[in-house]
């Protein structure tokens, strides 16, 4: 069985465990369940080497709150069970953390990596130019964003292209998220799946549930393994090292990296960049091979990579006490049945990896509103902060430290108010999903999430008669 079927059976098998516990009546179970709709787009684009034809895909699992959204992946292994997958993770990731839209999803079987920008622009302005005719891409209806394979650039061109096709709407470039800081996307986006990474551990470890896991002090004193260090791992290692947690070890595609001191995180991400050849890695004693980092030993394992990396054969050889999900399905249903009967904690992607999606509601609510962030209060913030310190000097006869009243005196900028609000939307999701656990003792927070997400979807359902 191909992994993107694996990963389509894994979220059926959870959707399923939930819905039985819940006890849904089964025709609004199989409403809830079922993609409403997947449309496969075939188009030719005429490159320097002639036309070629291109297959992509554009998944909505449900439309209970529109607009829908989800990512698209520009990889040569996507399929339609996969984006069907993948969207209806979105409808239950959006509902975990209270973010007001539906699930969706696409992609486009092609591998970036292997054309030139210009060739990969041609592409991306065709694809959007079939969406757009299918009304498979608007700021009401349907708003992509990055995943793999895909970033700025390619929502850049996404959003010009709607924009061009779309001259009257006002809201043009709120078709889509993701988007550079010129074309109104919000500073932080980028950081954002990685950063929420940090806020969900960092939530975990401030909630009673950190009792069940034999493991002992804060966040701050664990050690860590991610594997993949790209747009989401690396955010993610780089939040937990400021934080003060060590990363020991990074699992890449063909090659991985050990040191029980810490590793360097920017000198792997550089080197990922600039060469992958592991006999031009400047450390070579901290190379290693995958299994021996899988059984090394760690705190948290964050696998961010793809689907379907961890099985029912590798999660033996796998020692953790804590596994956050960086990437949608990482761990196999079986696997994921495996490691708990081990007593591993799970904290599943439909939470832990929900950061990209509510920073993109931030982007969609900016582009809708047609102002940054910050813009009304930030000059006013800092005179009320530089009014107080001086009340404070003038009434105690101290001075404040120059480093302290610097800080105090800089009204918020975008960044600090995007990471603000994803921290509250994180946290809060968090501690609704511990209260649920706790009052229920349902049997994993997997299981918790999924019963929590469908709890507002059933009500969505039945408010509009369903």
């Amino acid at each position: 069985m191909g992994a993107d079927n694996l990963f389509l059976k894994s979220v059926t098998k959870m959707f399923d465990d939930a819905v039985e516990i819940l006890g849904v009546e089964p025709g609004l179970a199989k409403q809830i369940k079922s993609c409403n709709s997947t449309h496969t787009i075939r188009f030719g684009v005429k490159l320097k080497k002639g036309i070629k034809v291109f297959t992509g895909w554009r998944s909505v699992h449900s439309e209970h709150l529109e607009p829908v959204k989800g990512g698209i992946r520009y990889s040569p292994a996507v399929n339609a069970s996969e984006v069907e997958a993948m969207a209806a993770l979105m409808t239950f990731k959006n509902a975990v953390i209270d973010v007001p839209f539906g699930g969706s999803k696409g992609g486009l079987k092609i591998n970036p990596a292997k054309y030139s920008d210009e060739d990969l622009e041609k592409i991306t302005r065709r694809f959007t130019e079939e969406l757009v005719k299918r009304g498979l891409i608007s700021p009401s209806l349907n708003v992509p964003a990055p995943d793999m394979g895909t970033g700025k650039k390619e929502m850049a061109w996404i959003a010009d292209e709607y924009k061009r096709l779309n001259p009257q709407d006002i809201n043009a470039f709120a078709c889509v998220t993701g988007k550079p800081e010129n074309m109104g996307g919000v500073d932080g986006r980028t950081e954002a799946t990685g950063r929420g990474i940090f806020y969900a551990l960092n939530s975990f470890f401030n909630s009673p549930d950190v009792k069940k896991v034999k493991i002992k002090g804060k966040l701050s004193s664990q050690s860590i393994i991610v594997e993949g260090l790209g747009k989401v791992g690396y955010f993610a290692a780089r939040a937990l090292r400021d934080h003060g947690c060590k990363i020991i070890g990074v699992i890449e595609k063909d090659v991985s990296f050990y040191n029980a001191k810490g590793l360097d995180i920017d000198g792997i991400s550089q080197w990922i960049q600039e060469s992958r050849e592991p006999a031009e890695y400047s450390k070579q004693s901290e190379i290693k091979t995958r299994d021996e980092l899988l059984g090394v030993g760690c705190d948290i394992f964050i696998p961010a990579a793809r689907e379907g990396t961890i099985t029912e054969d590798n999660q033996a050889i796998l020692n953790t006490k804590i596994i956050c999900e960086g990437a949608n399905g990482p761990l196999t249903s079986r696997a994921d049945h495996y490691l708990n009967k081990r007593g591993v904690l799970i904290i599943p992607d439909l939470y832990a990896n929900a950061g990209g999606v509510a920073v993109s509601y931030f982007e969609w609510v900016r582009n809708l509103s047609h102002m940054r962030f910050g813009r009304m209060e930030k000059r006013r913030k800092e005179y009320e902060n530089a009014s107080l310190l001086n009340v404070i000097e003038n009434t105690t006869g101290s001075k404040v430290s120059a480093k302290t009243k610097n800080l105090l005196n800089q009204g918020p900028t975008e960044l600090d108010l995007v990471r603000s609000g994803l921290e509250d939307m994180m946290t809060e999701a968090y501690e609704n999903m511990s209260e649920v656990w706790n009052e229920n003792n349902y049997p994993t927070l997997r299981t918790t999430a999924y019963i929590y997400s469908i709890k507002k979807l059933v009500e969505s359902y039945k408010s509009i008669g369903i």
